[in-house]
C-alpha cells in the first residue's frame, strides 16, 4: 500500500544529532570526556545505517555532528556530504552551554565547525546545542554563534523540561537580532495543548511515547499551523545492541526503552511525511519567518 503523506506541499526537517551512546548528557558521570576513547564506539555503523535508511526512502537530512566524532571519523563526514545531506555543528565536546564559559563555548563551536568543514569541504552554517542547552541562563550564546559565522540555531525548545527549555518562546522559526548581527532560531517542535506546549519533535519522545503521538503532532503542525516541523534523532537510538551502562532508573528508562522499535517507527515516519534538510526547510519559508522584534508573545528572553 502506498503511504498517504500528511501534506505533500509542506517540508518537514529531518535532523540527526551525531553522537555516540556514551556521550549523552545523562551519562556524563559514568563516561567522563577523558575516558571517551576507552568505550566501544558504535556511532559510525549506526550513522551509516541511518544513511541507508534515508537512501531507501529518498530523504535528505541535516546531520548535527559532534566535532569529537568528526575528528575521529572523517570518512563518515565525507560520506554524509557525498550523499547530499547537510552537515551542521553539534559542538565539539558535548558540553551543556549553560555550564560553560563564553570563551570555552566560542572555542568549542569554532573547533567543531573547522573540523567538519575540513573533512567535508562543505560550509557549516547551522548549530544545535547539546541537550538543547541554550536557555535563559545562556542567551549570550547567540552573540557568539553570530560572530563565528553561524546562520541558524536549533537549540531552543519551547517546553518545560528538567534539563532545558524556554517555554514562552515561539514554536515557529523566527529571527533573533543581536548587536553582533542576526540568525534564525529553529526551535524544537511542540504543539500547544491548552496552556502548555508539548514536545512532538523526536528523540526520547519518539521512542517512549506511542508512534501515534508523533504522527498526530507533526500532522497538526503541518495542517493547523501551516508550516513544517523539525524532527530529531540520534544514531544510538536505532541500536538495541549497544553496551549498557550502570545508569539509574530514570536514565535507564529514558535511554534504553524501545530501542528495538525505533528503526521501524522511523521508516514509517519517513513514509508518512515529506522531508528535507533543515536549511532547505528554512530557506523555503524564509519570507514567513518573523523577526523577534515584531513578535508580541513573551520574548523578554531574547533581548
Amino acid at each position: 500500500m502506498t503511504a498517504v503523506r500528511s501534506d505533500a506541499r509542506i517540508l518537514n526537517a529531518m535532523t540527526i544529532d551525531v553522537e555516540d551512546y556514551f556521550q549523552v548528557s545523562a551519562f556524563e558521570g559514568l563516561a567522563p570526556r577523558h575516558r571517551w576513547d576507552e568505550f566501544e564506539s558504535r556511532v559510525e555503523p549506526n550513522t551509516m545505517r541511518l544513511l541507508e535508511i534515508f537512501a531507501e526512502s529518498e530523504v535528505k537530512a541535516t546531520f548535527f555532528v559532534l566535532g569529537w566524532v568528526a575528528q575521529r571519523f572523517p570518512l563518515l563526514i565525507q560520506e554524509i556530504a557525498r550523499r547530499g545531506h547537510e552537515l551542521a555543528s553539534h559542538g565539539y565536546l558535548h558540553r551543556l552551554v549553560y555550564d560553560t564559559t563564553r570563551e570555552a563555548f566560542r572555542e568549542d563551536i569554532r573547533r567543531s565547525k573547522d573540523i567538519i568543514e575540513s573533512a567535508s569541504g562543505c560550509a557549516v552554517v547551522g548549530y544545535r546545542a547539546p541537550s538543547y542547552s541554550i536557555t535563559p541562563r545562556s542567551l549570550w550564546a547567540f552573540d557568539i554563534l553570530i560572530e563565528e559565522g553561524y546562520r541558524y540555531d536549533a537549540s531552543v525548545f519551547p517546553i518545560h523540561h528538567d534539563r532545558y527549555g524556554i517555554p514562552p518562546s515561539p514554536r515557529e522559526p523566527y529571527v533573533i537580532r543581536r548587536k553582533a548581527g542576526a540568525l534564525i532560531e529553529a526551535p524544537g517542535s511542540a504543539v500547544r495543548v491548552g496552556p502548555v506546549n508539548l514536545p512532538v519533535g523526536g528523540g526520547g519522545y519518539f521512542r517512549l511515547l506511542p508512534y501515534g503521538w508523533t504522527h498526530w503532532g507533526l500532522k497538526r503542525i503541518n495542517e493547523r499551523d501551516h508550516r513544517g516541523a523539525i524532527f530529531y534523532l540520534h544514531p544510538w537510538e536505532i541500536d538495541p545492541q549497544q553496551p549498557r551502562l550502570p545508569v539509574g532508573l530514570l536514565g535507564r528508562f529514558r535511554h534504553y526503552r524501545n530501542l528495538d522499535q525505533t528503526e521501524a517507527r522511523l521508516r514509517r515516519l519517513l513514509a508518512d511525511f515529506r522531508w528535507a534538510p533543515l536549511q532547505t526547510m528554512l530557506s523555503g519559508s524564509i519570507e514567513r519567518v518573523p523577526d523577534a522584534a515584531r513578535l508580541t508573545a513573551a520574548l523578554p528572553y531574547l533581548w
